[in-house]
């Protein structure tokens, strides 16, 4: 299982290579796309099985809690390093795809659900993470443009289920369920195919489950790992959120409920665009300068998207699309960093650790959110986010200043 294919002595051809590199994206872009089907539904969920916004939000959480358990067990058993990556990617991609679908099929109510989303959160534990360890061997130079690619389509998949549901039936949740498992479904078929380790791996290393700690004792891997917790405070926040938001910015414009699926598949999705053009930015310029340049503008935006709710639709998508461009942008950088920094032969278990780590962090921002738009409306709810990227600025500022940071960019900090 370990062994996958044996070390070439020489990196493949550029087109082999990327060729490779967009297969892998491809897969993680289907295989993905489970993370917010249930979320996409959301009204009609709520509407079938009678449940509030905060219940509801129960069926985004559950699947970051599931991620969390997921990634803190493979991290202890170093399962992203010891095990052949691209069977633990299709595995989890056909579970998630699996547990995703029963949701439509038992159809056994609220609570159910949210067992069996916490399940497809375990499963994608062994899909994103996998996927960027795999990515990491098959770039150098270019990582942060490989992983970068990689997150984008992650983003681009976390969309997906939006814009399924604008050219379906609004009201019709059960096949955007089942329309997203079968993406997953393929998306882990592909990964089998293409998802070998790349010139660039090292040997299987031998069982470390103390070595997760080092994600928090290392300084570098922890001001890292604090750049990156700043980012996920606000991120999956947004994520979860900003459908709701722009659906009901424009009922507000007495815009339908389809203008504002389109809207909100396009806010998120175009974080796919950003992540990719951070990355060759990031490779070239440094990933600290990089990373803070996107939270700079990504926590503006979030200070101030809510002051445009009542405004004009066009005004609010704008601001809307800035944040979700920038947003993502940073992403792909915090594990890129991560790779170059960690030992090359945990490089797995190190970018798991990190996610489950922000993954936690992400709960409670969800669960804030609606708080504070009960409490004060949605015009200042989005500004309590801006403190993640507060943080992280900070973190990276630090990193920047380390002498670690010769580590980086290829020198670049």
């Amino acid at each position: 299982m370990p062994g996958d294919d044996p070390i070439p002595e020489q990196p493949p051809t550029s087109p082999d290579k990327w060729l490779i590199i967009s297969l892998l994206a491809a897969a993680e872009l289907l295989a993905m796309s489970l993370w917010f089907s249930a979320t996409a539904v959301v009204p009609a969920l709520m509407d079938h099985w009678q449940v509030s916004s905060g219940q509801a939000a129960w069926l985004t959480m559950s699947v970051q809690l599931g991620f969390v358990a997921g990634a803190v067990a493979s991290a202890l058993f170093n399962i992203a390093d010891l095990l052949s990556p691209r069977i633990v990617f299709a595995f989890g991609a056909f579970s998630g795809a699996a547990l995703n679908a029963a949701i439509p099929a038992l159809d056994t109510g609220f609570v159910p659900s949210v067992a069996l989303r916490f399940g497809t959160g375990m499963s994608l534990a062994l899909v994103y993470p996998v996927g960027m360890k795999i990515m990491a061997t098959w770039t150098r130079k270019n990582r942060g443009l490989g992983i970068g690619l990689l997150v984008g389509a992650l983003t681009v998949g976390s969309a997906s289920p939006h814009l399924v549901k604008a050219f379906g039936e609004i009201t019709a949740w059960r096949p955007v369920l089942y329309s997203v498992s079968g993406l997953a479904l393929a998306g882990g078929l592909l990964g089998l195919a293409v998802g070998h380790l790349g010139p660039y791996r090292t040997t299987v290393p031998r069982f470390r489950w103390r070595y997760m700690r080092k994600a928090l004792t290392d300084r570098s891997l922890r001001l890292a790992n604090f750049g990156y917790l700043g980012h996920m405070w606000e991120l999956y926040a947004m994520w979860t959120w900003i459908p709701l938001f722009l659906s009901q910015a424009y009922a507000t414009a007495r815009l339908g409920a389809r203008a504002a699926a389109v809207a909100a598949f396009a806010v998120i999705a175009v974080g796919g665009i950003g992540s990719v053009l951070a990355g060759r930015l990031a490779d070239r310029w440094g990933r600290t300068r990089t990373t803070i340049l996107s939270m700079i503008v990504s926590g503006t935006c979030a200070l101030t998207v809510g002051i445009f709710f009542h405004g004009h639709p066009v005004a609010v998508t704008l601001i809307a699309l800035i944040w979700g461009f920038a947003i993502v942008a940073d992403s792909a950088q915090f594990s890129t960093a991560i790779s170059e920094l960690a030992e090359p032969e945990y490089m797995g278990t190190q970018l798991t650790a990190q996610t489950a780590m922000g993954f936690l962090l992400t709960i409670g921002s969800i669960q804030l959110i609606p708080r504070v738009v009960e409490a004060a409306g949605w015009r200042w709810t989005f500004a309590v986010l801006a403190l993640g990227p507060a943080l992280g600025c900070w973190a990276m500022w630090l990193l920047q200043r380390s002498p670690e940071a010769s580590k980086l960019a290829g020198g670049r900090g």
